[in-house]
Parts: C-alpha cells; structure tokens; sequence
C-alpha cells in the first residue's frame, strides 16, 4: 500500500485542524496543553460542539448522526483533535455503547439512545469488569434474573471509570448461571439512579477519583433495555472490545505528548545546552518518534484493508495494535518523568508551586500523575499478557 496521504487527505486533515482549534474553545486546549486534566464541562462541551457540526460520532451510520468518510478520514480526523488539545468525545458512548446499540439493538432502543449517547446527554459508563473477573471477564458473577417485564440485578462492578459522573451505565450480566460460562452473559442498560445502586471511589495513587466501584443490590431494571438477545451479550462485548483495542492505541495522543515533550526539552538548559542537544535523552527521543511512526504506518494498513475490504469480524490485530500502542503510552510517560527530574515530584492537584521550588516548568504539573495512571494501559481492553496469548492462537492456529 502506499502510505502517504493523498491530496484529498491531506486538505481533509486540514479542514478537521482549523475546526477543532478555531470552534473548540481555547481555554480548554490551552488547559490541556499544558498538561492539565479534562473536567466534565469540558467533555460536555466540546461533546456538544462537535455533535452540532456533526463530528461527534463519525464512525456511527448516517442515519444516527455518522460521516460517509473512509477509515484514514476517520484516522486523521482523531489524530489532528488529540494534536489541537481537544477532549475527544466520550468513548464510553461513542466507541463503546454507541456501535453496540447502533449495530444490535432494536429499532426503539436505537430513537431512544442513540441521540442522546452522541450528544452526551447521557454520559455512560462501562459495567464490565468485578473484582474476580477482570482479564478472565467471562467469570463475572453479577446476576440478572427476569422477573415480569423487569430483571433484578444483583452483584459488583470495579474500576468504573468516570461512574461517578455517568448517568446510565451499559452492564454484563449473567442471566443463564447454567449455559458455559461465555453464553449466559446479556448486555442490559441500567438508569444509575436506579434505587439499590450505590457508587464508592477508588482512591488512586495520584490522589485522583477515577474509578469507582459499583454496587447493584434487587435493582430493578425494565426487560426493553436488554439489548439484543439475551444470553448473547458476550458477542456483543467482543464486538466492543475489538473496536475499544484498535481505538486505544491512540497514536495522536502519543505524538501530541512527544511535542509536549520537545517543547519542554528545548526550554531544559543543562550545563549551558538545552536538553534536545543530549545525546543520551535525544536518541530516547528519536527511538520513540520511530516507534510511533511505525506504529502509525500499521493502524493506516489496517484502515486501508478495512477500506478495500470493509469491517470484518475483530482481527487479532486489534491486539497487537493494543498492545504495542499502551507500551507505547507508557514510555511517553517515562520519558517526561525523565526530562522534569525532580521537579515531577513536586505535583500539586490545585497546580500551585509548592514550598522548595521558586518555579516549576510548565507540564510537570501532570507528569508524576499521568506517569502512574498510565500504568493501566497494559491492563485495561483486555491485560496485554492476554492479547499475547490472542496473538499467539492466531499464529499457531491452536
């Protein structure tokens, strides 16, 4: 395949650069740039802005809000909002729920959520993972047991991310404890406002709330969002997870952190040179860059095959695409850490300059946080000890 953009790419890229650094406002961006966190004001409003230009949920079917773009549009279009500091939107409804209810749900379950997941007025969470069923999800033990026109939802959720700003959360249950383990699984949607649902914080070790937990006790949801079939939701969740590993290898993101990280590098005077002068943390950089690069080249195979051939069934190279794009994330981190030496340590949630330091340089606000948040991403869309073993099965055909 030939991998340079063509033409038309290219003034594509161009037009989705001038909207999202002339329509989303600057103070977001700038916040972000700067290495500062996205509030739930700020999802909601770029979330928002985005939908009314119809560019909040492209990937999805005309009919419900998507672009008759070709995979590489959609690339570029998630690469040039992460490199303009945009708050992408909300990938529990536009990656996740979103393609799920759009691909099997009915036709009323479709007019009722599906426009309200893309302009987030409803914000989502994930109810997947419990506290003995994480990389071995099929294990989980959260029942669902009809009754009349209603299921009753008994057990845990864990590492619910962002539960305590959802509204509605999209949940595996186990409605047939008898079926193997795989085939006794629905997908049932569930208002958080629910009676018998109470959310608890995880507190991180950056001193963040991110995650939470989820506790259902004879919570009553009505049977009409159960979606699709029942005791089929584990096809369902491989469809969603097939589509979550591809997105997260987030190559825009990698590369908008690596400017980051040039930018402060440039600005490191060390022995009378800037940091980008060093041999040692130049050729940590380079290697990096490389890194991304390549990766990038195989995500743009992926989406020439997908526009030739169109979407199939998940591939396992969503899990190598997963698995190298979090090693990736990862090392990003690391080497910010580096650049910032002590000055990493010196993290304030407010953003103040804390006692011992005349000043801080700017992005060591978030490095020391987003250094140890970014530990998950070898863990979270399936552990990468599992997409090894996906990887493996594939190429040994056992």
């Amino acid at each position: 395949m030939d991998i340079a953009l063509s033409k038309e790419e290219r003034a594509f890229a161009e037009r989705m650069r001038t909207f999202f650094t002339t329509e989303i406002p600057a103070e977001i961006r700038d916040r972000l740039a700067r290495g500062g966190h996205a509030t739930r004001e700020d999802f909601l409003t770029s979330q928002q802005i985005m939908n009314k230009h119809g560019l909040a949920v492209p990937h999805w079917p005309t009919q419900w809000g998507g672009q008759d773009w070709t995979p590489v549009q959609r690339h570029l279009y998630a690469e040039e909002m992460l490199l303009a500091f945009v708050p992408p939107p909300l990938a529990f409804n536009t990656q996740m729920v979103g393609p799920v209810i759009a691909t099997f749900g009915s036709e009323a379950i479709k007019e009722r959520f599906l426009p309200k997941t893309a302009s987030l007025d409803i914000w989502w969470c994930q109810g997947f993972s419990e506290p003995n069923a994480g990389s071995d999800l099929a294990s989980l033990k959260t029942t669902a047991v009809r009754d009349g026109d209603e299921y009753i939802v008994n057990g845990q959720k864990t590492w619910t991310t962002l539960a305590q700003w959802a509204n509605w959360i999209f949940c595996l249950v186990r409605t047939d404890p008898e079926a193997k383990k795989q085939r006794g699984i629905s997908f049932l949607l569930i208002d958080m406002d629910t009676p018998g649902i109470t959310v608890r914080p995880i507190q991180l070790i950056d001193g963040g709330h991110e995650v939470n937990e989820v506790f259902f006790d004879n919570v009553r949801v009505p049977a009409d969002q159960l979606v699709g079939e029942e005791n089929a939701g584990w096809d369902y969740a491989k469809f969603l997870l097939g589509n979550e590993r591809t997105g997260v290898v987030a190559v825009g993101q990698t590369k908008a952190r690596i400017l980051r990280i040039k930018r402060l590098a440039a600005e490191t005077v060390v022995n009378g040179r800037s940091l980008l002068e060093d041999p040692l943390f130049r050729a940590k950089l380079t290697r990096l860059e490389v890194e991304v690069t390549a990766i990038e080249m195989s995500v743009l195979r992926v989406l020439d095959a997908e526009g030739r051939n169109g979407p199939g069934k998940p591939d396992p190279v969503s899990s190598v695409l997963k698995l190298k794009g979090s090693e990736l994330q990862q090392q990003a981190t690391e080497l910010l850490v580096d650049l910032l030496g002590p000055a990493a340590l010196a993290y304030r949630e407010d953003g103040e300059v804390p006692d011992g330091f005349s000043a801080l340089p700017e992005g060591s606000v978030d490095a020391l946080p987003t250094f140890f948040n970014w530990r998950k991403a070898s863990i979270y869309s399936g552990s990468n000890e599992v997409q090894r073993t996906i990887i493996a099965k594939a190429i040994l055909k056992f």
